[in-house]
């Protein structure tokens, strides 16, 4: 039995069968759907992973239209030209979770995204050409010339916008402690490489995608479990 089929296998016994694991699985979007996202969605889903951080999520989303009104629906064109003091007044604004400096991380991403449309034409543009099989060196692009986005946040950004990638959840994490593919720090070079080339594999065998892989093996362990009727 391979890896793959074990984790298949695991995460069906433990959600209920295999006719209700395909229920729970999300699949990407294409790299059309992608490139056709304008990247003021890319700066908004930035900021509003960037404050769920360590936040109630309901919360933030509570708020959020607060935030498309107090930041021009993340118009990446009105964006380059608030000044500083803007920003600072802006984080004051009470229809928003008053946090300046995740505030400033809207002024740093914004030039970050004109920045690599400079580059690659626009920003959906890069993402969407980016390939799964070389993620980890996106999250590290975003985590070097972007701001608050290391860790999960871009990752999660990235997911939630229909970008195929695998994520580095407590559960994914234990899963390659347990089965000794990494053994450093979480977000080490050495880690992310090692993680990236266990994805891979298991990508080959299975044929699923990045976003599957993860699920299923997050559903292949820890406490979350459904009985099947």
């Amino acid at each position: 039995m391979t890896q793959f089929n074990e984790i298949y296998d695991r995460a069906c016994e433990r959600k209920g069968g295999e006719a209700n694991i395909h229920t729970l699985l999300n699949e990407p979007h294409s790299c059309n759907a992608l490139s056709l996202r304008t990247d003021d969605e890319w700066l908004e889903e930035f900021t509003r992973k960037i404050f769920q951080s360590g936040f109630y999520w309901s919360v933030v989303n509570a708020k959020w239209d607060g935030f498309r009104e107090v930041f021009w629906n993340f118009s990446i064109d009105k964006l380059l030209y608030m000044s500083p003091e803007m920003y600072e007044q802006r984080a004051q604004d009470e229809r928003i979770i008053r946090n300046y400096k995740k505030v400033q991380s809207i002024a740093i991403n914004c030039h970050m995204i004109y920045e690599l449309q400079q580059e690659h034409g626009s920003f959906s543009t890069l993402v969407a050409n980016w390939p799964s099989s070389d993620i980890i060196n996106l999250w590290l692009l975003l985590r070097k010339r972007g701001n608050r986005l290391g860790g999960n946040t871009g990752p999660f950004a990235l997911r939630a916008l229909g970008k195929d990638t695998f994520l580095l959840t407590k559960d994914v994490e234990s899963y390659l402690r347990a089965n000794h593919i990494i053994d450093g720090g979480l977000q080490s070079l050495k880690s992310l490489k090692a993680a990236q080339q266990h994805f891979n594999e298991l990508q080959q065998s299975s044929g699923l995608s990045m976003t599957a892989l993860s699920q299923l093996i997050a559903f292949s362990v820890g406490d979350n479990i459904i009985q099947s009727s």
